[in-house]
């Protein structure tokens, strides 16, 4: 079902699980490369089997033409519409060896050709089948329609016909529909964390100014629009989206870069094999064993492997090309709100009034008696002190006669005491961005409630982490919240720059700058982020509790409420990378040696591809070390109590 993680349902096998196969056949190009991969491999093994069931050669041989035209009519397509944007790719050598096949009468090596061919072509949609996602959450979260009040009471229109100057009633759990100000005589709580980072509900009053895109958290009230929908913060944010997505190049495969080198050598040894025999069938060997299935095999395998560690990791990558930017990215931005904080405040302390903890009324009873008044209220702050009182095992009675005061508190009687909650400035020695709720009992105040949005745990030997050996070279903290309380909350982590006060494109511009020290990871999780996610190299969304548009902007989702799988992420993609490298590495160099080998005529087209059957085992059996656990970088603890950066061994023969 759409959820902040995915905006498309997944697609569940048997045992409910999602399944990539069934992504892939959902569409029309995966469903072709099933059916090509089912005739060839069909048309090889009736050609094999024909003779010894007593058909004859020519049904033999007709079969394995069978298997080898559709998958080479079907490559001839896809190449023509490559060749026309430029894209030299070396499946033309697999072309080149299957057309030489069947023009030279040796049908059963074109047929093991187009075997190995179509199954790469299979394995790269199973690798990519999560790739393509749309914006379906960030669009399905904007309103389609507003109540406008008239002559004849209230009418929904479509959004379109909202005119600067409607009276808007905006309920709750509404999302404001368009830019505009609060009516006079009313108030509107409301959160915009998703548009800010800001992680506490803002209280409007009268005539002030609200964006659309936020969410009404209290009464309903009436919204006098400013502009129209399609002028407004929310649509702009949406259009910021698209336009960074349609600016992203796409990402070439690993074996397309080496391409040209590769088809160049293949067809100067093929072509000295002819000149120097005067033999084209050992042209058509040295094809054969060039046929570079090691490189369309093994690099999808190695990325599938990949794909699926890191998802047991708790993250969620959207195709190879993210994989491999990811383990590529030389900077990190961070968002704050929610990505390096929890994105909820929590109670840190409880400072009582001159005589208030005397006798019977200590800091618990308070607490308890607060809490249980704001029972009756959504605002974030308020489900912060149930939560701390829960937590402290406090029995929370029943409010009843509950009021909403004027400002952001509330008041009402619990266990016949008049209990009032309002809001109190944040003093001197408060956490950064700390706010407080002033607590009153009897018309006398009690105690002054301290709450923040703290670090998360851990965030600064992740970051040590992050930034260690193979790691980023740079981290930079981009946040809607105030640059004083930025700075003191990350005052002392590894973090080079603070970009603070940033509106959803001051976080694309940002993204921009840092692109010149290198390729560009974005870490966040609310609407405000999609932008920069979407225009990022790598964007990875906060998708446990974070907003939908984010998880749809971004190329990998966190499933989890935790910072750890990020290092996790970076630390596999890194190693598929390098072990795909080496598969790459190893089924060019056998393929080399096999193509010298055939050229000297030490080996038939058969024997070629057969060959090649042994080199696509030994580099598929190298990209599957992917999936195994590889040697992790981590964080461990001295004698002395500072974090002390572990780094592992290079493997064998691995690039880093």
């Amino acid at each position: 079902m759409p959820s902040p993680i995915t905006a498309e349902p997944a697609t569940a096998g048997a045992d409910g699980a999602p399944s990539p196969l069934r992504d892939i056949l959902a569409g029309r190009r995966g469903r072709l490369r099933l059916a090509l991969l089912a005739i060839a491999a069909g048309g090889l093994a009736a050609g094999l089997i024909a003779p010894a069931l007593g058909a004859s050669a020519r049904l033999g041989g007709a079969a394995l033409y069978g298997a080898t035209l559709p998958v080479l009519a079907a490559l001839l397509v896809e190449k023509a519409g490559g060749l026309r944007r430029g894209d030299v790719g070396l499946d033309i050598v697999a072309a080149l060896a299957m057309g030489g096949a069947l023009a030279l009468g040796e049908p059963l090596a074109g047929a093991v050709v187009a075997v190995m061919y179509a199954g790469g072509q299979f394995l790269e949609a199973y690798a990519e089948g999560r790739a393509g996602r749309r914006m379906t959450a960030l669009l399905a979260r904007a309103p389609r329609s507003a109540l406008r009040h008239g002559p004849d009471g209230l009418a929904e229109i479509p959004l379109d016909a909202v005119r600067p100057g409607d009276r808007l009633l905006v309920r709750k759990g509404d999302t404001l529909p368009v830019d505009g100000r609060i009516a006079a005589g009313a108030s509107a709580l409301v959160d915009v964390s998703a548009l800010t980072g800001e992680p506490l509900p803002v209280r409007l009053a009268a005539g002030e100014g609200a964006l659309s895109g936020a969410t009404n958290l209290g009464e309903a009230f009436d919204l006098l629009a400013e502009r129209e929908a399609g002028e407004s913060t929310y649509a702009g944010i949406v259009r910021l989206v698209e336009a960074a997505r349609a600016e992203k190049a796409p990402m070439a495969r690993l074996a397309d870069r080496w391409a040209m080198l590769f088809l160049g050598l293949t067809l100067v040894i093929a072509g000295v094999a002819w000149l120097a025999s005067g033999d084209p069938v050992r042209a058509l060997a040295v094809l054969v064993v060039a046929t570079p299935c090691p490189l369309i095999l093994a690099v999808p395998v190695a990325i599938v492997s990949g794909l699926s560690r890191a998802a047991e990791a708790g993250v969620l990558i959207k195709g190879g090309g993210a994989l491999e930017r990811l383990a590529a990215a030389r900077v990190l931005v961070l968002d704050k709100t929610g990505t390096l904080t929890a994105g909820t405040p929590e109670l840190q302390r409880i400072v009582l009034a001159e005589g208030a903890g005397d006798g019977a009324l200590g800091e618990d009873e308070i607490l308890r008696l607060a809490a249980s008044l704001e029972q009756a209220s959504s605002h974030v702050a308020a489900r912060a002190l149930v939560a701390a009182a829960r937590g402290r095992g406090l029995a929370l009675a029943t409010p009843t006669d509950v009021v909403e005061q004027a400002g952001d508190g509330l008041a009402g009687r619990v266990e016949g005491r008049l209990v009032a909650v309002a809001g109190a400035p944040a003093r001197a020695g408060d956490p950064p961005g700390a706010v407080r709720a002033r607590i009153a009992l009897d018309g006398v105040v009690a105690a002054e409630l301290v709450l923040a949005d703290r670090l998360r745990p851990g965030v600064e030997d992740l970051l040590l982490r992050l930034r260690g050996p193979g790691g980023f070279a740079r981290v930079v903290l981009a946040t809607g919240d105030r640059e004083a309380v930025a700075r003191a909350l990350v005052a002392g982590l590894a973090i080079d720059a603070v970009d603070a006060e940033c509106a959803p494109g001051d976080k694309v511009a940002v993204v921009g700058r840092e692109r010149a020290f290198g390729p560009v990871v974005m870490l966040g999780d609310g609407v405000n982020d999609a932008p920069a996610l979407a225009a990022a190299d790598v964007g990875i969304a906060m998708g446990a509790r974070g907003a939908a548009a984010s998880a749809q902007a971004a190329d990998a989702v966190v499933l989890v409420d935790r910072l750890e799988p990020v290092a996790e992420a970076r630390a596999i993609a890194q190693r598929t990378r390098r072990i795909a490298r080496q598969s790459v590495a190893l089924g060019i160099g056998l393929s080399i040696a096999g193509m010298i080998a055939a050229a000297l005529g030490w080996l038939t087209p058969v024997e070629g591809a057969l060959l090649q059957e042994a080199i696509d085992v030994a580099a598929i059996l190298n990209a599957l070390r992917a999936l195994a656990p590889g040697p992790r970088g981590g964080v461990r603890v001295g004698a002395g109590g500072k974090a002390a950066l572990s780094s592992p061994a290079p493997e064998a023969g691995g690039a880093s």
